[in-house]
């Protein structure tokens, strides 16, 4: 159970990845406090507001948080460890 657990927070993703998903946060979150504004403004009730900013948040975080193959398409190519012991 522990490398299941230990496994599902690692959450690997690649720098594409997170590129991507950086911008979709961006461009959702910018997204939704506008309209969020627009909405309790024309209401005039700010619980409206904070309630679309909140939901857009938990959203993205279910959506954008683990660590989907989506995410990992273009995985890191390490190069080979150098041997520490020196031929004499």
């Amino acid at each position: 159970m522990s490398s299941f657990l230990q496994e599902l927070a690692e959450g690997k993703i690649d720098f594409a990845g997170q590129a991507l998903v950086d911008l979709v946060s961006k461009v959702a979150l910018t997204s939704a406090t506008v309209f969020a504004f627009g909405v309790g403004f024309a209401l005039q009730d700010i619980r409206i507001t904070f309630a679309i900013v909140g939901m857009a948040t938990l959203t993205l975080a279910l959506l954008l948080l683990p660590p989907w193959p989506m995410f990992n398409r273009h995985p890191v190519k390490w190069l080979p460890a150098k041997s520490k012991l020196k031929s004499q």
